[in-house]
Parts: structure tokens; sequence; C-alpha cells
């Protein structure tokens, strides 16, 4: 026949057209498989493409002074965060045409490099005080081992099966192997990215069916464990200090929360303009990535951070009813522990810049400067968008033309 192809979603049945004659022999040629993506992961696109094109604008707002400053063009950050995009959006379209079930296999290989880069990254010259990034400073490890935690951590809940029922034969591995990530993240040090993944895991761990009372007395046994260690970490304390009480610690220690409520403050409503802001002339260090949120406070006022933070609850929101659709169990852990992943970290962003929270030092999601972080992030969103998506088979000599929808 010609016309268009006729589909079948995996034998479920056709849709659309005349399906091939019974008995008929069909050639490769004549026969493809294609990812049909539902209407949650359609709308997750939009969210992720005008996110990342409002922060690209945010972006070079926050760091055209401060690359001028330094001697480079005013469009020195947004032209490296382009490029990053551009690599991004090429893994975008590869996860999201890869079957995601197939991570399930790769969970182990895909945990062993994650601690196997960290592990290398503690060898690297320090940056800004601390051994976080690797091939100088392309690549960060701990972004990898958000997916890594995610992927390893789903496929071994559903490997356990009833056994996360008990602590020793169901929850120890996942504290064993997790716990040494955490140690290599504090020993970066990033206690924040190590809270990060306990956290991931412990969500990943209830969605799986893990019992909620091994959670209260193993939090019970480790915060005491994990305040003697925060206390040996000065920077910890002090950004608790100067949260809990601004007026005890030290000025270093509280300028930057301060300079974060002055420019969310001058912003008033609807903020000062795009361009206008006074912040990125030096006055807050590093407005164009641990708190880019500033500079849409400012510039774009309540209105702004108001709109970003309606845009990532639309993404989770969007993200969990994909994760409650999935096609396997894994695959539900897994899109829950991505769009937790993304959701958590822009909130927590938010937070910090409005005084909500303690600094953190975690970044804005397609927002933040930060190529490995933007191109890990569109991975992943990519590998949401699979599960989301359906894949069917087309018939026809027209399967052959990929313009054919």
């Amino acid at each position: 026949m010609t016309g268009a192809p006729q589909a079948d979603a995996l034998g479920a049945g056709y849709a659309g057209g005349d399906t091939p004659r019974r008995g008929a022999a069909l050639t490769g040629a004549e026969v493809r498989e294609r990812w049909r993506m539902g209407p949650e992961a359609k709308a997750l696109v939009f969210i992720t493409a005008a996110v990342l094109a409002f922060g690209l604008a945010v972006l070079y707002s926050a760091s055209a002074i401060v690359a001028m400053n330094a001697g480079h063009s005013s469009a020195y950050f947004l032209i490296r965060q382009i490029e990053g995009a551009a690599v991004g959006a090429v893994a975008f379209a590869i996860a999201a045409k890869l079957d995601a079930e197939k991570w399930e296999k790769w969970a182990w290989p895909l945990m062993w490099l994650t601690i196997l880069t960290m592990t290398l990254a503690l060898f690297s010259p320090r940056i800004h005080g601390s051994r976080r990034f690797l091939l100088g400073q392309s690549l960060q490890p701990s972004e990898l081992g958000k997916f890594g935690v995610i992927v390893w951590v789903a496929m071994l809940t559903v490997k356990k099966g009833d056994q996360l029922r008990h602590l020793t034969k169901g929850l120890l591995p996942f504290l064993v192997i997790i716990g040494l990530l955490d140690v290599l993240a504090v020993l970066e040090p990033d206690l924040s990215v190590a809270m990060l993944y306990t956290l991931l895991m412990a969500v990943i761990l209830y969605a799986g069916g893990a019992r909620i009372g091994h959670f209260v007395a193993l939090g019970a046994i480790a915060m005491p464990l994990l305040w003697t260690k925060a206390e040996k970490l000065q920077y910890a304390m002090l950004r608790l200090t100067s949260f809990f009480d601004p007026g005890s610690a030290p000025a270093t220690v509280s300028y930057q929360l301060q300079q974060s409520l002055v420019a969310v403050g001058s912003g008033r409503l609807f903020g000062v303009g795009f361009g206008e802001g006074r912040q990125q002339y030096g006055f807050l260090p590093f407005p164009y990535s641990d708190f880019i949120a500033s500079n849409i406070g400012e510039e774009w006022g309540f209105v702004g951070l108001a709109a970003i933070t309606l845009a990532f609850a639309a993404f989770g929101l969007f993200g969990f009813r994909i994760a409650r659709q999935a096609r396997s169990p894994f695959l539900q852990l897994v899109a829950v522990g991505l769009t937790f992943v993304t959701v958590l970290t822009a909130l927590l962003h938010v937070g910090v810049v409005v005084g909500l929270l303690p600094t953190t030092g975690l970044t804005l999601p397609f927002v933040s400067y930060g190529r490995s972080n933007l191109i890990l992030t569109l991975f992943t969103t990519g590998v949401l968008v699979n599960i989301g998506s359906t894949k069917e088979r087309v018939y026809g000599a027209s399967a052959t033309n990929p313009l054919e929808r």
C-alpha cells in the first residue's frame, strides 16, 4: 500500500491505516521502529527548552561584567555555555532514542566509573578550595555520580525485591556503596553532594518498598556522626552559623547571602530590568553559578523567581506522571530519581538565594554556568523523555523515509 505508514506499539495494536496482510512478507527495509513521545514527555521537552533559553539570557546578563573584568569578551561565559548546550542537545537526543531499560545492565559499570572518577578528582589541583574537577574544569565527576546513584540504586532495589524489608540483606549493600561515594564527596570537600546522594538513595528505596522504620533508626544513628564530621569542616559550620545567626558569623561567610538578599529585595515585583542589575559588578561572588537566581530576582523580580519555580514544579509534575506510567518497575524508580534530583536541586538553589536555606553550593539546573552539569542534566532529561515514550513499529514502503510520521 502507499500513503502514510502503519504503526503498532510493540504489538499492542495498529494506529491508523491498514495492517499488513496476514502472511505477507516484509523486508527489513519496509519495517522500522521509532519512539513516540507521550504528552508528558512532550511537555517536559517544552519546559526544558524554555528554561534553557531563559537561562542563557540570564547567564549572559550575570556574567558579562565578570568576563570583561577577567580580560575576556562580554559573551565569554555565554559562548562556552552554548557549546555545552549544543553537546547536551546531542546527548539529549541520543538518550531520548535509547531504550532506558538498557541502563539496568549498565548500572554496575556506571557505578564503578563514578567511584573511579571521583577518586581521581581527589588528586587533581584545587580549584576554589576544593578538588572536584578533572580535565581542568571540563568534567565534574560528582555530577555523573547523581545519575550513577539513581541507576544503581534503582537496579538493586528491583533485584532485592522483598529483601529490602530486611536491614542486613536488604539495605546494607546500599549503605556500603553510597557511603563510599559520600566519603569521596566529603573529601573533595562537598558536603551538599554527599547529603544529596544519601537523600536520593533514601527516596528511591522508599519508593521501592523499603521500611520507613529502618530509615528512622539509621538517621538516629547517623546524625551524631554527621554532626561530628560537620564540626571538623569549618566551612560547613560557618555556613550554618551564618544562616541561623547572621550577626555572629564572619562577614566573609555571610557576605554572599547578604548580597543575594540585597539583589532579590531590590528587584521587588517586576525587577530592575534585563541587564540593569548591579550585583554582577563584583558585589556578589559567582553571580553566574551558585547564586544565579539572585540575578533573576534582581532583574526579573518576584515574577521571575516565581516563574522559574513554577517551571520546575511543572517539570516535577510531568516527571512523576511519567514515573507512574513507566513500562517497568526499574524505569519507575529511575524516573522518580531523575525527577526528584532535578526539582530538588532547583528548589534548594532558589531557597538559598532568598535566605530560606543555608548556603549549599548547588547550581540551578539549565541556568547556572557549568558545561558538565548542563550536558548531564540534558542527558538525564532525555532518559526521562524516553521513559515517557512508546516504542512503535512502522510498516510500509514509506517506513524507510525518516521524514514520514
